[in-house]
């Protein structure tokens, strides 16, 4: 994530009746909390568990540390959301997905689909390679930027 988005981020926080604020990406998920008048951030990969609250935060805290985990940046090409709406792998619920793991694509095939305001989306590949990842589920809300494949 962008560290100008995440201070603006910590800073609506931290300047709002909001106490807790969580956002899922694809690159991870943040959590910020206001604990005491202090921001806490932590940054996680999505496939790591979210710590739980284990009751209120002790008052004798002075500072609260950051916890930081980095997350390893995908290789190859992304292929991002152009909209928000649903993801869809097929065009319809029985039918064969447009692409698997593996796949060879070249430039213009349909990788999925995207529903906004009841109008189904074809989004066609915009590099010619080799599907590595499908970074979303089917049947998933996804915003817009957010990555869908990693083709190579």
């Amino acid at each position: 994530m962008d560290l100008r988005k995440l201070k603006t981020l910590i800073d609506l926080v931290s300047e709002s009746n909001v106490s807790e604020l969580e956002i899922t990406e694809a690159e991870g998920k943040i959590r910020i909390v206001k604990a005491g008048g202090a921001v806490v951030q932590q940054i996680m990969p999505v496939n790591q568990p979210v710590p739980q609250a284990q009751g209120p935060a002790p008052a004798a805290v002075a500072e609260p540390a950051a916890v930081v985990a980095v997350v390893p940046a995908e290789t190859g090409h992304t292929v991002k959301s152009p909209m928000v709406g649903t993801f869809y792998r097929a065009a319809s619920p029985g039918a064969k997905s447009f692409v698997e793991i593996g796949d060879a694509v070249k430039e213009g095939d349909t990788l999925c689909i995207i529903e906004a305001m009841k109008i189904l989306n074809e989004i066609e590949c915009d590099k010619a390679g080799t599907v590595r990842k499908i970074l979303a589920d089917n049947g998933q809300a996804v915003e817009y930027g957010q990555p869908l494949f990693i083709i190579e």
